[in-house]
């Protein structure tokens, strides 16, 4: 697999799709990595130069120490993109990813076109939710990571899909059992430190808003708040819990590409 040497470790990445055509860079969730996209794969991969990568604590990617911030996450974005000498990119990231998105669209607004932010928010939950997350985790290792994955299928999921399509929600839920704690941890504080409440006005980037009806985690509110603030955004309502890209993924993969190939 190839991967980008960063200061500290590798940055591992899968580059697919035609050359010459538009960068199109998806961004995982917390506790996933770059197959959470295997979906979208097939018709992104039609259309883009499809770039996907493992954020820093994630998948074949670095585990460095310490709390990460999504400044540091966004940081490794820009090394990637300048390792592969790629100037501008369309950007889709959801939950943790989002928060990249908006980190990027922020500071680094000249590097992006097109901007997707899919099941996040400006700012994602509070402390009293992350802080006792962080401090399982550190404590008990992989054992918090398989009970974590156990209690996800609630959140990410809908119960009606859960039940209904084991084969699609086993591998996503497998990534976050299999994620590595220390990385895990690190980027929970990354996500409880993240708030661009005050900042999204800075956006200019053409932006597309989806949110899931059912997402207990990041709310339809959370994404209007943004589209309130961010000129022109957009936002669209899919019939899904908090990974609606797999949930939905018909109508999810249909309104990025129409939105991307506007």
């Amino acid at each position: 697999m190839p991967v980008v040497q960063l200061a500290d470790g590798e940055l591992n990445y899968r580059l697919e799709g035609p050359e010459g055509a538009p960068v199109l860079l998806l961004s995982n969730s917390l506790g996933t990595d770059l197959h959470m996209w295997d979906a979208q794969m097939p018709a992104f991969s039609e259309h883009f130069r499809v770039l996907r990568y493992d954020t820093r604590g994630h998948g074949h990617s670095l585990v460095s120490d310490g709390c990460y911030s999504i400044e540091d996450n966004g940081r490794d974005v820009l090394a990637l993109l300048d390792a592969l000498d790629i100037a501008k990119v369309h950007f889709c990231g959801l939950s943790m990813g989002g928060l990249i998105g908006q980190w990027l669209a922020i500071n680094a607004g000249e590097r992006l076109d097109r901007l997707v932010l899919c099941n996040t928010a400006a700012q994602i939950a509070s402390p009293d939710v992350w802080n006792p997350r962080i401090a399982t985790v550190l404590r008990d290792g992989q054992a918090a990571m398989q009970a974590l994955r156990d209690a996800s299928i609630a959140r990410w999921f809908t119960g009606g899909f859960a039940a209904a399509e084991p084969g699609k929600v086993e591998p996503l839920v497998a990534m976050l059992a299999q994620t590595s704690p220390q990385g895990y941890a690190a980027n929970c504080a990354a996500v409880r430190d993240a708030d661009f409440r005050e900042q999204l006005g800075a956006i200019r980037a053409p932006t597309l808003i989806i949110a899931g009806s059912a997402d207990p985690v990041t709310t339809v509110s959370d994404g209007a708040f943004m589209a309130e603030r961010i000129d022109g955004a957009q936002l669209l309502e899919l019939k899904a819990a908090h990974l609606s890209n797999v949930e939905a993924e018909e109508r999810f993969t249909q309104a990025v590409l129409a939105f991307l190939e506007a």
